[in-house]
């Protein structure tokens, strides 16, 4: 592969790795190939996204026999399966070629006391799942799984609860507490992820409260920022000061964020200044002053950099080439998710960096938020359908020689 020259901050990276589709595919079959192409070409026109979404809805509301449609073409490129053990076929596929898995069990959205406390019970399923597979270094759930939206927002708002609300709280709490516990136990990381920022404030409360409890001597816990916020600089600055003065390690998952059309949205129909930053090129250069905060103090953090930008990975690449870290080291990984940027994924852990890829489950009807937000976000982040099809093209014309 020919060398080509990566300049950032005076340092250099002599090879540009990403360009290697036979790596990058390697696991596709011809077949699987078209079925990815013809999936980016749709989701590149915007219009018929959103009339596909509009449709989609429309069939699984009104219970249209279309699950089957679905299987076959979106929920199997995004997707592992309905089921753990559905997936794992998958897990070890991709581990052949070391890039281990994320099981996120993809269900959004509920509210009732016995479905938060099914969620729960799934988590802990699936840490008893993960502890048996080296494949799946990290297990994942969402703060609204265990607990309701509106009690996250109320609680970071500063209002007052009631005192059965006070006591669905600490429900909620020990929910938390249990799974943290279990995966402390069993000395398995756990990623909690992020969600809008009018709730975020008592997640992230939460979030830290366990990792005083449980990240002691290493990063079991660890919390998401999404760094399209243009506080969040400040927010792990704060960190870091606490892990400083606490001798505790702080567990951080980077993104640049999932929810920017909504938190705009709600920021001008309530007439505030929108929690996001004012440009694309803004959330890139915050994403990697949180990567390179986070590298200077990686004795109090441990880092899951999950991001489909290359040059962020260029970045942190040579940000560890600088610094003597080596790829494998434990307190560094690089994330995607299952269905996009493999020549990302495959190529990174094909020159040893760990690499973990979220493979979503779950049933169809129920993944069928999940699945939408991917088609828009493929579609409204500016450059990422392109590439994808770009090199899948590439793959075709290599694979015809």
């Amino acid at each position: 592969m020919p060398a080509y020259i990566c300049f950032f901050d005076n340092l250099i990276i002599m090879q540009r790795i990403f360009e290697d589709t036979s790596i990058a595919f390697k696991l596709k079959s011809d077949s699987e190939l078209e079925r990815a192409y013809f999936l980016f070409k749709l989701i590149a026109n915007e219009p018929l996204v959103r009339i596909g979404t509009a449709v989609t809805n429309f069939a699984i509301n009104a219970r249209l026999p279309v699950e089957g449609l679905i299987r076959a073409t979106v929920f199997d490129h995004f997707c592992g399966g309905t089921s753990e053990e559905d997936c794992l076929p998958i897990i070890d596929k991709m581990y052949q070629e070391k890039v281990s898995s994320i099981l996120d069990y993809s269900v959004e959205g509920k509210k009732q006391e016995n479905l938060l406390d099914n969620a729960l019970a799934k988590v802990l399923r699936v840490l008893d799942f993960v502890k048996e597979k080296e494949a799946i270094p990290f297990a994942v759930f969402k703060p609204s799984a265990f607990g309701r939206f509106y009690l996250f927002e109320k609680i970071g708002s500063g209002k007052s609860l009631s005192e059965e609300e006070q006591a669905e709280w600490q429900r909620v709490v020990g929910r938390y507490d249990k799974v943290c516990k279990k995966a402390f136990d069993l000395e398995v990381a756990l990623l909690i992820d992020a969600e809008e920022s009018w709730m975020q404030e008592a997640a992230d409360n939460l979030a830290l409260e366990m990792m005083r409890k449980y990240n002691k001597k290493k990063a079991i816990v660890f919390n998401t920022a999404q760094m399209y916020r243009w506080d969040r600089m400040d927010y792990l600055k704060q960190l870091k000061n606490i892990a400083i003065q606490e001798d505790i390690i702080i567990g951080i998952k980077a993104v640049r964020g999932a929810y920017m059309e909504k938190e705009n949205d709600r920021a001008e129909e309530k007439g505030l200044k929108s929690p996001i930053c004012s440009s694309k090129m803004a959330t890139d250069q915050n994403f990697d002053d949180a990567i390179e905060l986070m590298t200077e103090n990686l004795g109090h953090f441990a880092i899951f950099s999950g991001t489909h930008n290359e040059e962020s990975c260029y970045k942190l690449m040579n940000i560890m080439k600088a610094k003597n870290i080596q790829p494998n080291d434990q307190n560094i990984w690089f994330g995607q998710l299952f269905g996009m940027s493999d020549h990302i994924s495959f190529n990174l852990a094909a020159h040893g960096y760990n690499v973990a890829k979220y493979l979503p489950y779950g049933p169809v009807r129920d993944v069928m938020p999940y699945l939408i937000r991917r088609a828009e976000e493929n579609t409204s982040v500016a450059g990422q359908t392109s590439r994808e099809l770009q090199l899948l093209k590439a793959e075709k014309a290599r694979r015809r020689i």
